[in-house]
């Protein structure tokens, strides 16, 4: 299938020259773009940690318990409602100017604005300022999120050598649960601390941390190549003109699966880490630390996982590995949650391992499915946009738990059932994605 989309209206239809890729730098360009997206994901799940077990009692002190849980929740999702518009600024920036330069700015922008939620005073000491500013830095979270994960898995799909794509794009994805090992690591340490100290400054470290590891970052990429592919579209002038548009126009389709595939492996994952921490320390009145260290050891599960799922993806095809990895998920959904309901420390981290385990399976192969739903012309927005506006829709799912949780008198089966839809939505969208991926012209060299 050919990208026939001309770059602007009255142009002829062509076709980008193949683009000569080889084995020599794709492991190197995959591992910068790895390393950019576990920061962008260690930054990002920061917050959803710290939505659960602090925001509530810092930002929100002028509400009840539950109200202020669900303000902290509603915080956090105001980051996935900006990660679209990320997606539309940087799909224009990484289809029109490069997706290196893109990748830059992003990883920049979320390190900056995580650090300064590390210097955010308080309620109690700058009063309203404080809930709102946290509010804009979340949004500024969000947009360089809605970026970053589509230029990351874009540039190591369009290095990666014929036939071995599924690894390639695996790697950004194993930033997911690297981001979270370092982000859940973290608070177990913090929270070793006396109560006080922890409500008071220790909270804040894990987010201060982001100043340096954006500069690790940030120096990584700096050394990585512009897509061989995205060279092509330079040379032949192929870029559209207002990529997001085109893609709305003329991709909307693919963009449609797209997010469909993408659905579990955003919103299950953090219904089984933001929301099940939530849940489990203040309704089922387990300790903080023993449902962060369950999403440490399902962190450590889901690398394994991906890895091995990328790799296998390679054969079966992504479309396929989604559609069975989204039915798993739909029968694992109600054993989970009622594992968890037991109270029993080694049920409640064994249903959360394997919860995320079998989720992982559909969000390994996310970036190999989406980067071949779109041409290269159109595919930083394209990709961008599918899993941002996937994320959009489902980043308000911890809220929309915890207010299911209210309604059915604390009962988990709403939330299992919630997940059993999102699965078998996914699981849909890889059977049709399976049908709809385009070929690039590649040369091997």
């Amino acid at each position: 299938m050919k990208d026939t989309q001309p770059a602007d209206r009255g142009a002829a239809p062509t076709t980008p020259a193949p683009a000569v890729v080889t084995g020599k730098d794709a492991g190197r360009v995959a591992f910068a773009a790895f390393v950019g997206t576990a920061l962008e994901w260690y930054d990002y799940f920061l917050f959803g940690t710290a939505a659960a077990i602090v925001f509530n009692t810092l930002y929100f002190t002028t509400f009840d318990p539950a109200t202020a849980t669900l303000a902290a929740f509603a915080t956090f999702g105001v980051g996935f409602a900006a990660r679209p518009i990320g997606a539309v600024v940087f799909g224009w920036l990484g289809d029109r100017i490069g997706r290196r330069p893109a990748l830059l700015v992003t990883v920049v922008l979320i390190g900056v604005s995580t650090g300064l939620i590390g210097l955010l005073p308080g309620y109690a000491s700058i009063g309203i300022a404080a809930p709102l500013l946290l509010v804009l830095l979340r949004l500024l979270q969000g947009t360089a999120v809605g970026g970053e994960w589509g230029g990351a898995v874009t540039l190591a799909v369009e290095h990666a050598p014929p036939g071995l794509r599924g690894r390639y794009a695996a790697l950004p994805q194993v930033g997911s649960p690297v981001g979270t090992l370092l982000s859940s690591g973290a608070f177990a340490l913090v929270l070793l601390l006396p109560k006080d100290d922890f409500e008071s400054w220790g909270w804040r470290v894990p987010f201060l941390l982001a100043f340096p590891m954006m500069l690790v970052a940030l120096y990584i990429r700096r050394r990585v190549e512009e897509s061989p592919l995205f060279d092509e579209l330079l040379k032949q002038d192929e870029r559209a003109k207002i990529p997001a548009l085109e893609v709305f126009r003329s991709a909307w389709r693919p963009l449609l699966v797209a997010m469909a595939s993408a659905l579990l492996g955003v919103g299950g994952f953090y219904l089984l880490t933001t929301f099940v921490i939530s849940y489990g320390a203040d309704t089922l009145g387990l300790s903080r630390g023993l449902m962060v260290n369950a999403t440490l050891v399902a962190a450590v599960v889901e690398v394994g996982v991906i890895l091995v799922v990328g790799r296998i993806s390679e054969r079966l095809g992504p479309g396929r590995v989604t559609l069975w990895g989204g039915l798993a998920s739909a029968a694992c959904a109600f054993p989970v949650f009622w594992l968890i309901d037991t109270r029993s420390p080694v049920a409640i981290v064994f249903s959360i391992a394997v919860g995320i385990a079998v989720l992982s399976v559909a969000y390994a192969v996310s970036g190999a499915l989406l980067t071949e739903l779109f041409p290269a012309r159109l595919r930083y927005s394209g990709v961008a946009l599918a899993y941002n506006l996937a994320g959009a829709l489902t980043g308000f799912l911890p809220a929309a738990a915890t207010a299911l949780l209210k309604v059915s008198g604390n009962a988990s089966w709403p939330v299992a059932l919630l997940l059993v839809g999102l699965s078998l939505l996914t699981a849909l969208g890889g059977f049709l994605g399976e049908r709809m991926r385009v070929k690039d012209p590649v040369a091997t060299g």
